[in-house]
């Protein structure tokens, strides 16, 4: 059970932090927070990615290019584009790690206002890092582990940014409904994303980027909207739109 809570931390937790701060803060921009508070958070992003953190940087500006060019093949990561998921992430890491290292030109209007801290992210980036976190995880595992399956689930907690992006770029490109028809194959997952934290409502976000909470029919329930209404409401961010 202990492996199973511990799992389920990380992927809620990384998940949480990938949408709340990566996505909705870096990306879009839908709330601001204060240096002090981005600081923390990028630690917290750190310390819940663990072995596959993502910069607030790169994370900002690919999907910014997703945006502007969904479905084409400028997308960094596009099932229409691409052979199969992992040719997709593979180009899709790639692409990441050059603008990470400044081995690509990108249009100003993709790094506009991009939170960045270099220091850190060379960090938490580093083979060090990830070193070290995959080396606690196994030894959570051999400490915590009481059955033979749950050893299953370990590369899991090393790919856990990788995974959450095949759902949304892969699956959520090919599989579910929408709600808006647009000139894109963006769906949305579930009725109720209880997976995704919100994410999953990749249609609903297509069509109103710049909104803060991705659900629109009353059912779609967008957890990571809810958990930014009370940070708000208690002053830790400011909403800029709903």
């Amino acid at each position: 059970m202990t492996i199973i809570i511990f799992v389920l931390v990380l992927w809620y937790g990384g998940l949480f932090f990938q949408s709340f701060f990566l996505h909705r803060y870096a990306a879009h921009q839908v709330f601001t927070m204060s240096k002090t508070m981005e600081r923390i958070t990028f630690i917290l992003t750190w310390i819940f990615q663990g072995a596959s953190y993502l910069s607030a940087y790169g994370y900002g500006i690919m999907h910014r290019m997703h945006h502007a060019y969904t479905d084409t093949e400028k997308d960094p990561h596009s099932p229409s584009h691409d052979a199969n998921l992992f040719a997709m992430m593979w180009k899709t890491k790639t692409i990441y790690q050059d603008i990470n290292k400044q081995r690509i030109e990108v249009d100003q209007r993709f790094t506009k206002d991009v939170p960045q801290w270099k220091g850190f992210d060379q960090f938490a980036s580093s083979r060090f890092s990830r070193l070290l976190w995959i080396t606690g995880y196994v030894l959570f595992f051999a400490l915590f582990a009481t059955a033979w399956w749950q050893w299953l689930l370990l590369p899991l907690t090393f790919l856990m940014a990788p995974v959450h992006g095949v759902i949304i770029n892969w699956f959520g490109h090919i599989y579910g409904y929408v709600n808006f028809k647009m000139k894109n194959t963006s769906k949305n997952l579930f009725r109720f994303d209880f997976l995704m934290m919100g994410e999953g409502y990749h249609n609903n976000h297509h069509k109103h980027a710049s909104r803060a909470n991705f659900g629109v029919k009353w059912y779609e329930i967008d957890m990571t909207y809810l958990v930014i209404k009370v940070l708000n409401s208690i002053g830790v961010i400011k909403l800029k739109r709903a």
